[in-house]
This record gives structure tokens, sequence and C-alpha cells, in this order.
């Protein structure tokens, strides 16, 4: 039996959840997963800002306003939501690219953005998010050495 391939970011890992609140994704789970109707590479895992969201706008590409036949609830700053790797790099060259969170971003965001690029915009909430649950794992002690005489 074939094991089934697992979805990567770009660093290589397992595909991360991008947000559930609002939930994001082009198959509306959670993820920036993609396949082929995804034909906008909505694979970049996005913490939206005020900026980047009046550009998109401004490109034709309001994330602010609700969409409900769409299940699209509207976006706001701080939200983090996959967005299409051609409006990001289009953003970023703009000079309103949004943070991005890398262990959240799919791999095929690569045939669009370089990972240079991606690594200059990534997300310190990301960051500091996967330090804060690394420091909630118990760290083993290693074992007390022998005295001698006791």
């Amino acid at each position: 039996m074939a094991v089934p391939d697992v979805e990567r970011n770009v660093l290589g890992g397992p595909l991360e959840p991008c947000g559930t609140d609002p939930m994001t994704g082009f198959y509306r789970d959670g993820c920036c997963s993609t396949g082929p109707l995804d034909e906008g590479s909505h694979t970049i895992c996005a913490v939206v800002t005020a900026e980047f969201l009046a550009h998109q706008r401004s490109i034709g590409n309001d994330l602010s306003t609700p969409m409900p036949e769409y299940r699209f609830p509207g976006l706001n700053p701080g939200d983090r939501w996959c967005v299409t790797a051609g409006n990001w790099l289009r953003a970023y060259h703009e000079g309103a690219a949004a943070p991005v969170v890398l262990a959240s971003t799919h791999e095929r965001a690569l045939e669009v953005v370089p990972l240079g690029t991606l690594i200059r915009r990534r997300s310190a909430t990301g960051h500091r998010e996967r330090h804060r649950q690394a420091a909630r794992r118990p760290i083993p002690r290693p074992p007390r050495p022998l005295r001698a005489g006791r």
C-alpha cells in the first residue's frame, strides 16, 4: 500500500495549518494546500496588514469585504490567510507585502516567489509561536551522577 504524500512547506517540512479563525485555504481546511483546481495558487500564508489589504483592494482583490457566497468572511489586520503567490509577489515589489508564516506556506509558492524573498518577509509571530510551543514541552533532566561514599 502506498503512503500518501505529505504536503510540504517552503522549508521542506510538513505543511502546518495557516489559520482557522477565519477558516482559510483554497479548500477552506485551514491550510494553504493546493491542487489542480487552485488556478491562483493560494499557497502563501500571510499575516495580513492594513497596508496589504489596501494594496490588494487597489489591484482589484478586495479581501476586506465579506462574501458569504464564497464562504469568505472578509479579513482584518492580523488575520492569517492563504493568499495567491502572484498577488503577494506584486505587493512585495510595490512595498506592501504582508509577513509570511514559512511553516504554513506551501512549497508550490516557490514556483512563483523565491525562498529568499519569502524569508525576508517572514512573520515574527509565526517564529514566536513555534518557540512558545517548544517552551511548553518538558525538558528531560539528565540523570544525577552518583556521589562517591553514599
